[in-house]
């Protein structure tokens, strides 16, 4: 398998954003000395804080430009949303949604000690309604992000793209890209496997 094409340019700007939004913040004080490490760290509750490799390429197929609207699900950390917020840019809406009560709290305190609030970035966690995946109620967004695994392509997140956005997820642990153009999904499969925790409800 062929991995997706990444203008040079989106690279650089994932990587800026990337270390300008640094992953210890995010990490709990026992673990933080793991920040520097290219591998997944336990966060509690069964999460984890996703391989900064992961991330990075995750971002580059997401391709957010400045001004999306962005929905991060399976926000757990909040690293992958304070991320986007600062791809996004200032006074963009950038909501991130978490299934877990306690991973809603903790992002929430990771995003207020990391700086990311309305008047820089506009970053927000909110708990996920059981059943339901995304935001549909406040659909559509130009760019979702999925940090679960799927068993397949999940058609209700597809839904919530606005014509020219783009979804990001990984399907059977393959990297799956779906564009939206003229009401019609086009999809494409990145190289390489992925493993991530569940996503519920896929």
């Amino acid at each position: 398998m062929v991995g997706i094409r990444v203008d040079p340019a989106t690279a650089i700007r994932v990587r800026e954003a990337m270390a300008a939004t640094p992953r210890a913040t995010f990490l709990p004080p026992a673990v933080r000395h793991l920040a520097g490490a290219d591998r997944p760290v336990m966060i509690g509750w069964d999460a984890t804080n996703s391989q900064p490799s992961t991330v990075a390429r995750m971002l580059e197929l997401l391709d957010v430009q400045p001004g999306d609207r962005v929905l991060d699900v399976g926000s757990g950390s909040a690293w992958t949303t304070a991320i986007l917020a600062t791809l996004a840019g200032p006074r963009v809406s950038v909501i991130g949604v978490e299934i877990v009560a306690e991973l809603v709290d903790y992002g929430r305190e990771r995003l207020a000690e990391a700086g990311v609030h309305a008047e820089i970035r506009h970053a927000e966690i909110r708990h996920a309604e059981s059943g339901v995946l995304g935001l549909p109620e406040e659909a559509p967004f130009d760019r979702i992000l999925v940090s679960a695994g799927a068993n397949s392509l999940p058609d209700v997140l597809v839904d919530q793209l606005a014509d020219g956005g783009r979804l990001v997820v990984p399907v059977a642990g393959v990297m799956t890209v779906v564009d939206m153009h003229a009401g019609h999904a086009r999809h494409a499969q990145d190289q390489g496997l992925y493993s991530f925790v569940p996503l519920q409800g896929s």
